[in-house]
């Protein structure tokens, strides 16, 4: 886990002052607990109880100059919804549909993908699948239980 001194070095190499909030979302989003990739909104209500003078647009805009430094990134998995996480690594990511949430996971750095056109300067890359994770799928596939009334 990266500490607070080395992200406010971090911070100052993209040219951000290391306010209290940014450090504070940065900081969210980096524990293990978080990385459940969470929307601006979700990331705004967990830190309100502690900083309750965060605003909103706070958020917004520290999301926004993290992510243009590369210290975080933005999935948009659903269209319409904005979700963040820490992890900058190359690696894809899967949503089941059953239940929302979303699991990161890791390919081979070899993979082929599609030949990007010539000439295009290729800046993101993006792996997505949608279905139905392992927990959900051994819900859905138990049958009900029936009780019978003698």
């Amino acid at each position: 886990m990266e500490t607070t001194i080395s992200l406010i070095k971090r911070l100052h190499s993209c040219g951000l002052r290391p306010t209290p909030q940014r450090v504070a979302v940065f900081t969210f989003l980096r524990k293990q607990e978080h990385r459940k990739h969470p929307t601006a909104e979700e990331v705004y209500a967990a830190l309100v109880p502690e900083y309750p003078t965060l605003s909103r647009t706070t958020v917004y805009q520290t999301l926004d100059a993290l992510c243009k430094c590369g210290l975080i990134a933005k999935l948009a998995v659903e269209e319409g919804e904005m979700r963040f996480e820490a992890n900058t690594t190359d690696h894809g990511h899967f949503k089941c549909t059953h239940c929302g949430k979303i699991f990161d996971f890791e390919y081979p750095v070899t993979m082929d993908f599609p030949q990007p056109l010539d000439g295009f300067d290729i800046k993101e890359k993006h792996l997505y699948y949608k279905g139905i994770c392992k927990k959900c799928q051994a819900q859905v596939q138990k049958p009900p239980t029936v009780l019978l009334q003698s």
